[in-house]
C-alpha cells in the first residue's frame, strides 16, 4: 500500500430497517449461500439505483463509496445527517462489516465515535484507560508512562478514580479524546469530538490534533458539523451525500458545496417557526412555536434588526413531563461560529421561569448593542442536563429563525457605518472622573 493508511474499495451497507433478518428462514438461508459463496446476496438492493427500497424496507447507508487515505492526512469528513458519515466510521473501526466491498487499513486505530464508546461504564477513568491500552495491543509499562499526560489532559484529575457511568457528558469525551490521541495508535478516527465541551476544552482538541498530524505524522478522519474545525484541522474534505462520495477534494471545494448545498437564505428571514404538523413531539414537551418578537409579544415584521432595537426570543410549547433537568433555549450562530447558548436554567434558581404541565410561554431578551452587523441564526435548543438532548442545535432539521443586524452601530455624530472587523461589537459606556 506504499504510503496509503487506508483503502476503501466500492464499499456498501445495507441495513434492513425494523427487521433482525428477512423474516424467513428461507431467504436468510439464500443469503448466508450467497455469502458462502462470494455472490451477490438475492435479497439486497445493492446494485440498484434507489437508496431506500420501501417495499421490502432496505436503506443503503453507503453506496459504493471509495477512496484512499496516505499516511500523516488529516482528512474532513461531511455531510447533512444521514449522508453515511458515522456509518462509515464505524466500518473503518471495524465495529460493523460493510455489506459489499473492502477496506484495507495499514496501522492501529484509535476511534472516538460517540459519547461513552470502548468504556466500561463500571469501571473507573484510570481502568479505562489501561483497559484502552490494552485493546491497542500496549504493555501496561507503556501505558504507565503516559497515564499523568492523558489525565493532565483530560483535567479530571479528582476524578480518576470514579466509576465512569458518573461522569457527565463533557467529562467522558474529555476522557475519552485524551486516551484516543495520546496511545499508541496510527490512525485516529474522530466523530463529533467537539460538539461536547467548553471552548477551552475544544480549543486544547484541536491543537492535540494539529500536533498529533503535523509533528507525530499520524493520519486523521475528523468528522464535524462545525466547518470553521473542518477548514481549521483538515487539508481534504470528503463530503458525503445519500451515502456517496459528492466531493473528493481539497477542504474548501468540499465546505463550499456543503455549504452551498445546505444554504440558508437570509434574504427572506424567518422571524417564526410554527409546528403546524406535530414534529418533534417528545416524552416532556411538544413546542407549538418558536419566534422573534418586541418587547410586547409581537412578532417582528422584518428580520432586519437594529443592533440597539429590543428583540425577544420566544417559546410556546406544551409541558407534559416536569423534571428539574429540563432545559429550553436557543443556540445563536455568527458564520459557522457559535456565540452563545441561552436557556431557561441559566440564571439563579430563584429567578427560573415558572413551568406548568400544559400551555407555557418562555421568553428572553437578546442584549441590545452586543452583534455586529451580518447575518445571524437562531437554533432551538432543548436537552435534559448531560443526559440527552431534545432538540439538538448540531442536527439540520432543528429549527431555527434567521435576522440580520443593520449597519448602524451608534446614535453618535461620530457615527460607523459599516461592519467592525470584529466577531461582536458593544458599545460600551465609559466614564470619566
Amino acid at each position: 500500500m506504499s504510503d496509503v493508511v487506508i483503502r476503501v474499495e466500492d464499499v456498501y451497507k445495507e441495513y434492513i430497517l425494523g427487521k433482525i433478518g428477512y423474516g424467513t428462514l428461507k431467504d436468510d438461508l439464500k443469503s448466508w449461500w450467497a455469502r458462502i459463496r462470494g455472490k451477490e446476496d438475492p435479497n439486497s438492493i445493492i446494485g440498484q439505483q434507489s437508496r431506500l427500497d420501501l417495499k421490502h424496507k432496505h436503506f443503503l447507508a453507503l453506496n459504493g463509496v471509495s477512496f484512499e487515505v496516505k499516511e500523516g492526512e488529516a482528512v474532513g469528513i461531511i455531510g447533512r445527517n444521514g449522508a453515511g458519515k458515522s456509518t462509515l466510521l464505524k466500518i473503518l473501526s471495524r465495529i460493523t462489516t460493510p455489506s459489499r466491498g473492502a477496506i484495507k487499513i495499514k496501522g492501529r486505530i484509535s476511534s472516538l465515535l460517540e459519547v461513552g464508546t470502548g468504556f466500561h461504564p463500571e469501571l473507573t477513568g484510570r481502568e479505562n484507560i489501561y483497559l484502552n491500552g490494552a485493546i491497542l495491543g500496549m504493555k501496561k509499562k507503556e501505558i504507565d508512562k503516559k497515564l499523568d499526560e492523558i489525565i493532565g489532559f483530560a483535567g479530571i484529575e479528582e476524578f480518576i478514580d470514579t466509576p465512569v457511568k458518573r461522569y457527565s457528558s463533557g467529562m467522558y469525551v474529555r476522557l475519552a479524546f485524551s486516551v484516543a490521541a495520546h496511545l499508541d495508535s496510527d490512525i485516529l478516527i474522530l466523530d463529533e469530538v467537539l460538539a461536547v465541551g467548553d471552548a477551552e476544552f475544544q480549543k486544547k482538541c484541536l491543537g492535540k490534533m494539529d500536533d498529533v498530524t503535523k509533528n507525530q505524522g499520524r493520519t486523521i478522519l475528523f468528522v464535524s458539523h462545525n466547518m470553521a474545525a473542518i477548514k481549521n484541522l483538515c487539508s481534504r474534505g470528503i463530503l458525503l451525500k445519500d451515502g456517496k462520495i459528492e466531493v473528493d477534494g481539497s477542504v474548501d471545494e468540499a465546505v463550499s458545496k456543503y455549504n452551498k448545498n445546505n444554504l440558508i437564505d437570509f434574504n427572506n428571514f424567518r422571524i417564526e417557526w410554527e409546528n403546524t404538523n406535530n414534529l418533534f413531539d417528545d416524552e416532556y414537551l411538544l413546542v407549538n412555536r418558536f419566534y422573534l418578537s418586541d418587547k410586547y409579544g409581537k412578532k417582528l415584521e422584518s428580520g432586519l434588526i437594529n443592533n440597539k432595537d429590543e428583540v425577544y426570543v420566544r417559546i410556546e410549547f406544551e409541558l407534559k413531563k416536569n423534571d428539574p433537568d429540563l432545559c429550553i433555549g436557543y443556540t445563536l450562530f455568527y458564520n459557522d461560529i457559535i456565540l452563545f447558548r441561552s436557556e431557561q436554567i441559566d440564571d439563579d434558581e430563584s429567578k427560573w421561569p415558572k413551568l406548568k404541565i400544559g400551555r407555557n410561554i418562555i421568553y428572553s431578551r437578546i442584549p441590545t448593542n452586543l452583534l455586529n452587523s451580518g447575518n445571524y441564526l437562531l437554533k432551538l435548543t432543548s436537552s435534559l442536563f448531560n443526559i440527552r438532548w431534545i432538540f439538538d442545535y448540531k442536527k439540520d432539521d432543528t429549527p431555527f429563525l434567521t435576522f440580520r443586524i443593520s449597519d448602524n452601530l451608534s446614535n453618535s455624530k461620530f457615527i460607523i457605518y459599516g461592519k467592525r472587523n470584529t466577531i461582536i461589537s458593544p458599545i460600551m459606556r465609559w466614564y470619566s472622573l
